[in-house]
């Protein structure tokens, strides 16, 4: 049997797709302006952009800065949530309300407090960005892994396949890499593409601590250069959304198994 087309689902369809893409082809357009003639089309704001050495350094280390934070953060996270739904689930609404404290306290006060409070540890924590802002990004990322973590946890049984597992001869070092973390692997590629997408896009943290990272670069070319802006603009969404695409490309044959058997 043939669906019926809703006119009216179409046209709100058509109204969420204008209104998402118009200001993106607006900025595509703006983009391709000449820097001399301001006249369309051209590319040399792109080639600026892809040439400027700043871009490729700021870029590189935000995304070494989002790798550090989703390793770190998977790591601590994985083990505690796993562990709260196996033995402790009293604990659950303890552990969420914790994970909106990042969403209550501004960036702005986050990075004042945490910059008196590691004033004291090493230069090499303090000093550099793959010390402190790794530790304020894994905060910012707390709620965003821990809810997709929790979700992705509730959907499945853990204390049957924990206990089949165990049953089976398996240790709780195989139960979590073998058995979990398979079942869990499009929520912790849900929750690492969400921190990815946090870290490329935050400015007050790092702007605050005098550390330049992809996010104050963008702010700089907003400032300083209008066509180039609109270009660097439409390369950071285009990297966001090809995160936002491997996640569906990899979390689709999410694959549910139990000691090698399908």
């Amino acid at each position: 049997m043939r669906r019926r087309f809703s006119w009216g689902a179409g046209l709100w369809l058509f109204i969420g797709a204008a209104y998402f893409l118009i200001p993106l082809v607006a900025t595509l357009l703006f983009s391709l302006k000449s820097n001399e003639t301001g006249q369309c089309c051209s590319l040399s704001s792109y080639g600026e952009i892809l040439h400027d050495p700043a871009f490729w350094k700021t870029l590189r280390l935000s995304l070494i800065l989002a790798v550090e934070t989703i390793v770190i953060a998977l790591v601590l996270l994985i083990p505690t949530v796993y562990c709260v739904h196996l033995k402790l689930p009293r604990l659950r609404p303890v552990i969420g309300f914790l994970a909106l404290i990042p969403f209550v306290v501004p960036p702005i006060i986050l990075v004042v407090g945490l910059l008196d409070v590691f004033k004291g540890s090493p230069s090499w924590f303090y000093a550099e960005p793959y010390g402190f802002l790794v530790g304020a990004y894994v905060i910012l990322a707390f709620p965003y892994i821990y809810f997709a973590l929790d979700a992705g946890f509730r959907a499945i049984d853990v204390h049957t396949l924990t206990e089949a597992s165990q049953n089976l001869g398996a240790n709780w070092r195989t139960t979590l890499f073998s058995v979990i973390l398979p079942n869990i692997r499009a929520a912790a590629l849900a929750g690492a593409f969400l921190t990815l997408a946090i870290v490329m896009g935050e400015f007050t943290i790092a702007s605050l601590a005098t550390f330049d990272t992809f996010p104050i670069y963008l702010q700089y070319i907003n400032q300083n250069k209008a066509y180039p802006a609109a270009a660097v603009t439409l390369i950071a969404f285009a990297i966001t959304w090809g995160a936002m695409l491997s996640l569906l490309l990899v979390g689709r044959d999410r694959a549910v198994q139990l000691g090698g058997a399908k």
